[in-house]
């Protein structure tokens, strides 16, 4: 028997490079999921001024570093990734990729490395800049922010495919990702912090999906995360992770809608 073995990791490889040439080709996502993420703080930082963060115990930097993980993953991953998957399917390409040897997760996994990396590169970039510019100092417990910014990654692949289940076009993704993004620019401590909100909506803030990430990275910088907040972001990270991997399972469309 002749022919080349390959392996999940070397199958997901392939179709990574495959999908970053047509990522580089569309200038559209391209520009929203390389400069918006970009821009967004600088907004942010112009909104702490009418803020009495000192009230709260914030820092300006404590509330835009952590914003600015949340703006890579909402525009550099999750709106990138809706644009992605209903693309693909509706030009019959996730349809021929399962007539290969690629399995369903592999497809979509493949599919979204190209913006995952993207995401926690800029991830990094801002990180690293609001932290040269804020004179902010070195994290606390890092390995809060790290697995923050991973559960961010892996939720924002997940929901995205979910949502490109009921997304018709490529246009009609900048309508159907508006819920998640603005209840999460509004909600999920990146533009102001939840301890500025009456108690029971910030305990109703606090079970949004982005707010988990948000709380991980900022308690990683500052350290003033205790164990009983840091599960409770852990478990309302996973719930909406493992949510929308089943979501995935059962709604997600593998061919054009009609």
């Amino acid at each position: 028997m002749s022919g080349t073995m390959t392996t999940p990791a070397s199958r997901m490889a392939a179709l990574a490079r495959a999908e970053l040439t047509l990522f580089g080709r569309n200038r559209g996502t391209l520009v929203a999921a390389l400069l918006v993420p970009l821009i967004l703080p600088f907004s942010v930082y112009s909104f702490t001024t009418d803020m009495d963060l000192d009230q709260v115990g914030f820092t300006p930097g404590a509330l835009i570093l952590p914003a600015a993980v949340g703006f890579a993953l909402l525009f550099a991953v999750y709106s990138a990734l809706v644009a992605v998957y209903t693309s693909r399917r509706e030009e019959l390409v996730l349809k021929r990729l399962r007539t290969g040897e690629l399995r369903d997760h592999e497809i979509l996994a493949g599919s979204a490395l190209p913006a995952a990396a993207t995401g926690l590169g800029q991830s990094v970039l801002l990180v690293t800049g609001c932290a040269v510019l804020l004179d902010m100092p070195a994290p606390r417990a890092p390995h809060l922010a790290v697995l923050g910014l991973l559960l961010g990654l892996v939720m924002c692949a997940a929901l995205a495919a979910c949502t490109s289940a009921f997304t018709r076009t490529v246009e009609a993704a900048q309508v159907t990702t508006l819920p998640v993004v603005m209840v999460s620019l509004l909600g999920s401590g990146m533009t102001f912090p939840l301890q500025m909100l009456p108690d029971t909506a910030a305990s109703v803030c606090e079970l949004l999906p982005l707010t988990p990430v948000i709380t991980l990275v900022r308690g990683g910088w500052t350290g003033d995360l205790t164990a009983s907040e840091t599960v409770s972001a852990l478990i309302v990270a996973l719930a909406w992770t493992a949510g929308g991997v089943f979501a995935v399972r059962r709604w997600f469309r593998w061919e054009p809608r009609r």
